[in-house]
């Protein structure tokens, strides 16, 4: 038997009322809280049949075990993990955007980069299967909301991958700050998948000889590196910004 996880924050609860409220089995909230968010979680939970209780807050603070709840914790039946025919029913639907993290270990830095993949329209985020953060309770609660909506597919191997994602039809591009040319030079608007590393490490050889492209983010100042869920927002949305203007040029003609 599956033991339910235990998801806080009000956007990680708000998006599972709306995406996954048949996972949910129960919602606990803070008795005497006053956010009115809170208090329309419990009514539309109520509303969807799903069982709410008032407790004390230091009741809360114990179930959360360290999560930040924000008043709010929901015990919820563990997700069914995204596989690979779930990425290639993605593709094959029509997906043009697409995330891949190399060795980030770090469950929240996984959250944030999940969270600015759903922001981006990206249709899935791709990890390794090992030495890689999965799809945690922490990291569900750093995507606000995303890991309902965007899948984390996992992989057994993360170049293999890659390659068949080429041969597709897809250009994957590797952020790398080693390299001459820039994110800002590359055509994204056709099928992409971004590859991003740990910061510091970076992208492993063999990541690196199956992306077709190699660009860095332009670095002005004495700092030699982002984050990676910094960088992740900036090639997300370069890809984004490149679409909207093609699709303003076309209308344009």
């Amino acid at each position: 038997m599956n033991t339910p996880e235990v998801v806080g924050g009000l956007h990680a609860v708000e998006a599972l009322l709306s995406h996954g409220a048949e996972r949910v089995k129960r919602i606990q909230v803070a008795a005497g809280a006053a956010d009115a968010r809170v208090a329309a979680v419990a009514t539309r939970a109520r509303a969807l049949g799903i069982s709410v209780e008032r407790v004390q807050r230091e009741r809360l603070e114990r179930a959360a075990g360290g999560l930040r709840h924000q008043g709010v914790l929901a015990w919820v039946k563990p997700r069914d993990r995204a596989t690979e025919v779930d990425l290639a029913d993605r593709v094959a639907a029509g997906a043009t955007l697409l995330l891949a993290l190399d060795g980030v270990t770090d469950p929240h830095n996984l959250g944030a980069c999940l969270r600015s993949a759903d922001a981006a329209g990206a249709a899935a985020v791709i990890v390794p299967r090992d030495r890689s953060a999965q799809l945690t309770p922490a990291a569900a609660k750093a995507a606000s909301g995303a890991a309902e909506t965007v899948p984390v597919v996992a992989v057994a191997n993360l170049a293999r991958t890659l390659r068949q994602l080429r041969d597709q039809g897809f250009w994957v591009v590797g952020l790398a700050g080693d390299t001459g040319g820039t994110l800002y030079d590359l055509d994204l608007t056709v099928p992409t998948v971004l590859v991003l590393g740990a910061e510091g490490e970076g992208l492993r050889r063999l990541t690196r000889e199956h992306c077709d492209h190699l660009a860095a983010i332009p670095m002005l100042g004495t700092v030699g590196s982002l984050n990676v869920s910094v960088a992740t927002g900036i090639a997300l949305f370069e890809a984004v910004r490149q679409r909207q203007a093609a699709i303003r040029r076309g209308r344009a003609q």
